[in-house]
């Protein structure tokens, strides 16, 4: 499964793909970016455009450029994304992964008939761009499971090989009105069964914990902004324990660290733990931020390492049981351990 660090136009530090960076990240194999950003910064766009998004953004061959769509920032804005600006701007910056220029996304709060709505707008857009590159997007909403059949009813959406999932954040962070942890987890196994063949994208589901249900599921890539978004409110992730605030900045609060916790930061790993140790966790400024969102994306693909590693080694039911603490997602993880969901769609219990 391929974690794929979500990035920011307005400031791209730290450089964590850049083998030059003193915060670079080997482990790193994609980030993403929203063409929203581009929207905002015409010049940038302009020079992303006249030299691809690899060569802008200074990522090597080895790490994938995803280009998110900006939906959030466009309805916000607009209401719609300019269109053939989008495909002229995927045509000439050439991401590796992009998907349908706009999604329209169901918030539980809606009623029954915008949910319909944001499905019918979606699903013409998916049809709009059939004949191409462009990944398909479809939500978790009471309206999935008539996502699967106009998909799978479209021989050219049905054989393209990628497919965007999106609609999860809101519910995972128990929006008003956000459906049930199970039935977010039903949502999740449904499409991953009846997409079997597809290599799976699901948006925002790159968390600590919920990298667990996401491996159990097979599931292909997940996209994470949090690394960033938790750096510059002062806070660091610990492997299996979640958040812990260590910089005290602004109105933003949050759980120490437990002088337990603090041992386990100073044996951290990453290359910013490793040249800074704690002290430079607490740092205020742009350093600390680097400093902080560098070990929290070391710590989003070692934790992504480590699921693989001890699924693979049949190793990970005891592991998992002493390796998470609190997590509100532990249930649904040990839901999955007894149904274990295969590419194939066969069940098979994990050791």
């Amino acid at each position: 499964m391929q974690v794929v660090a979500g990035i920011g136009l307005k400031n791209l530090k730290p450089r964590v793909w850049d083998p030059t960076s003193p915060y670079y990240l080997p482990s790193l194999k994609a980030v993403m970016i929203s063409y929203g950003d581009f929207d905002k910064m015409p010049a940038q766009r302009r020079k992303a455009m006249e030299n691809g998004l690899h060569q802008f953004l200074a990522v090597p061959p080895s790490v994938s450029v995803y280009l998110d769509n900006g939906a959030f920032y466009f309805l916000r804005r607009s209401g719609e994304t300019p269109r053939a600006e989008y495909e002229e701007f995927v045509a000439a910056a050439r991401p590796d992964w992009y998907p349908i220029p706009q999604d329209f996304i169901p918030v539980a709060t809606m009623s029954p008939s915008d949910q319909q709505a944001c499905f019918e707008k979606t699903m013409a857009m998916n049809m709009d761009y059939q004949h191409d590159g462009y990944a398909p997007v479809i939500h978790i909403s009471r309206f999935l499971p008539e996502y699967t059949i106009a998909i799978k009813a479209n021989g050219r959406l049905a054989e393209k090989p990628h497919l965007g999932l999106g609609g999860i954040v809101p519910n995972l962070l128990r929006a008003p009105r956000a459906m049930s942890y199970d039935a977010v987890l039903a949502s999740l196994i449904h499409v991953r069964q009846e997409f079997r063949e597809k290599i799976l994208h699901v948006f925002g589901m790159g968390g600590t914990a919920t990298l667990h249900i996401a491996a159990l599921l097979d599931i292909d890539s997940v996209d994470s902004s949090g690394w960033r978004n938790r750096a510059a409110r002062g806070i660091v992730q610990l492997p299996g324990r979640g958040d812990r605030s260590v910089a005290n900045l602004g109105n933003w609060r949050g759980r120490t660290p437990s002088e337990e916790e603090w041992d386990l930061l100073s044996q951290c790993g990453c290359p910013a733990c490793r040249e800074s140790q704690v002290e430079g966790l607490k740092m205020s400024g742009l350093e600390g931020f680097c400093n902080r969102a560098t070990h929290n994306l070391w710590t989003l693909l070692e934790e992504a390492r480590l699921v693989s590693a001890h699924l693979e080694a049949g190793t990970y039911r005891d592991w998992y049981q002493a390796h998470l603490e609190n997590t509100t997602y532990k249930p649904l993880i040990d839901r999955l351990i007894e149904m274990r969901i295969e590419p194939n769609g066969s069940n098979a219990e994990v050791s």
